[in-house]
């Protein structure tokens, strides 16, 4: 079983998202698949195929969201320090060329989402900024070609 690191808040969600899975979606496949069975003739039932593999789908993302949980190790949050860039940091960034000024959370891959500002720690970005101070200038090898950025804060 592999070990997953997630915050309190992340583990949450992917128990609420267990929760949907199992009493809201799991019912309505099943309803659905009641329907197409009593249409009769099975062999040539398209919307009982149908049915079935989105049950099949949908058996696998509990599985392995369930998995996910079971080898999940909650991060204490509150022994992170500031230093220091590392995971679960809010990291003000500017990017040197252009002076664009943007603040990240760097989590673990599972709790990644970039439109709440919340990068993977595998990203180029946070690999980066790993380990660095505030006042540090970090090059960071991204898809675009190398790009400087100075470490303006550091926090929780």
């Amino acid at each position: 079983m592999a070990i997953t690191y997630m915050t309190q808040e992340g583990y949450n969600k992917k128990m609420e998202e267990i929760a949907h899975l199992e009493n809201v979606e799991r019912p309505e496949v099943q309803r659905a698949i009641a329907e197409a069975r009593d249409k009769g003739d099975l062999s040539e039932n398209a919307e009982y195929d149908a049915a079935k593999e989105r049950q099949g789908m949908l058996e696998a993302k509990i599985a392995q969201l369930k998995a996910l949980v079971a080898g999940a190790r909650i991060i204490d949050e509150s022994r992170i320090q500031t230093e220091e860039v590392q995971l679960l940091n809010k990291v003000t960034i500017k990017n040197v060329a252009n002076g664009m000024e943007m603040t990240y959370s760097i989590v673990p891959e599972t709790e990644a989402n970039l439109r709440e500002g919340k990068i993977s720690i595998a990203t180029p970005i946070a690999k980066g900024l790993l380990g660095h101070r505030v006042g540090d200038i970090v090059e960071v090898q991204a898809p675009a070609g190398l790009i400087k950025f100075e470490i303006l804060h550091i926090g929780v």
